[in-house]
């Protein structure tokens, strides 16, 4: 089995709650995904290589624990995405930032692209590709398979709930990929939504619907 890594935090588990409820504001909605980002990005960058470097303290010089290689890359599958980002951007502000624009067909429910735009270098770098939602999984296949085009090799997808048809769909694809995700939910209903899920993540955060 893939690895699939649901993190299982109460602060992530309550703001998630908050979240679900059909009445939350969208100001409370993208504020609670804005913390939840933070407190995914604490999970997702556990391996995050360190080397030891001399700083000087107030009392003396020390070695030091410091990230090492180059920076790592935040892509956003758009739009949702965005909202991820967000809070990602916030706990680590010197970040590269790509994105990937990709819309489901209403009838196949097909990703379609029509943006892409990321860092270079991405070989070197590790990637962190930002989805709420992986529902079918079919924008999230579609987007991995840019960045992997794009010459990235070490990537993880971070998402906010997942339902394991998405799941089987990304691991069919890309099984070297690990997913972090909040919550893994029931599964997909007959318009591909996430059930119990929260609706659609990208109307709830840009108040659009």
């Amino acid at each position: 089995m893939p690895e699939v890594h649901i993190a299982d935090h109460p602060l992530i588990k309550h703001k998630l709650s908050l979240m679900r409820k059909k009445d939350a504001p969208t100001a409370k909605f993208r504020q609670l995904l804005n913390e939840i980002s933070m407190l995914l990005g604490y999970e997702v960058t556990r391996d995050l290589k360190l080397e030891d470097v001399e700083i000087e303290t107030p009392i003396q010089t020390m070695m030091a624990p410091r990230l090492a290689g180059k920076k790592l890359v935040l892509i956003s599958i758009l739009r949702a995405g965005n909202g991820l980002l967000e809070g990602m951007l916030d706990l680590i502000p010197s970040a590269r930032v790509g994105h990937v624009g990709l819309y489901r067909d209403p009838k196949t429910l097909v990703a379609v692209e029509y943006y892409f735009k990321v860092p270079e270098d991405l070989s070197d770098r590790p990637v962190l590709a930002l989805d709420p939602m992986l529902a079918t999984g079919n924008s999230a296949v579609a987007a991995v398979q840019r960045i992997k085009e794009a010459g990235a090799r070490n990537i993880k997808m971070v998402c906010l709930l997942a339902a394991p048809e998405g799941i089987e769909t990304f691991h069919a694809a890309h099984p070297d990929v690990p997913i972090y995700t909040a919550a893994l939910d029931s599964h997909l209903n007959d318009h591909g939504y996430i059930v119990p899920g929260l609706g659609d993540a990208g109307d709830r955060i840009y108040g659009t619907k």
